[in-house]
């Protein structure tokens, strides 16, 4: 989700809320903590030098159960930060503290409600490193032997 559609969606909500992947809320007191651009400089392993730039929308939680962020205020705190930083319309990626570390999430709507969306990691050079090509996946039921002129199962040879 970019900036622009977070913006309108904003316009039309009364409350916001954030999903999890697992199902779980966001506790509905968080806070926006931070709004940011990253930029991300780096070469991948096949020599390709990239370029990312994300927004950055950090949630934090704390004690103080009567807080409640209103869609007006998060977004004159988005608005306040495209200004200030200079913000194009980029994609948005959510940072939430997890048990241990921090989760970083991309972002959706659903209609009703903000869903964060787990991240994977993936080598963008693939061709370069001799990463297989995805093999194709089928049901074990369904899986037929290549008919060769080598062993076969009831060959007795294996």
């Amino acid at each position: 989700m970019k900036l622009s559609e977070i913006k309108k969606q904003l316009k039309s909500l009364s409350q916001i809320a954030f999903q999890l992947p697992n199902g779980e809320w966001v506790p509905h007191h968080f806070h926006v903590t931070e709004v940011g651009k990253v930029s991300k400089d780096f070469i991948d392993c096949g020599g390709v030098v990239r370029k990312e730039e994300v927004a950055n929308f950090q949630l934090w939680e704390a004690n103080d159960y009567n807080h409640r962020l209103h869609p007006e205020k998060l977004l004159h705190i988005i608005e306040l930060s495209e200004e200030k930083l200079q913000i194009p319309d980029l994609e948005i990626e959510v940072e939430y503290q997890m048990a241990a570390t921090i989760g970083k999430f991309g972002l959706d709507f659903d209609g009703k409600n903000f869903q964060l969306k787990s991240k994977l990691t993936d080598c963008l050079a693939k061709d370069n490193c001799g990463i297989p090509p995805e093999k194709l996946k089928v049901k074990i039921g369904d899986w037929k032997p290549k008919e060769t002129s080598c062993c076969t199962p009831e060959s007795g040879c294996c």
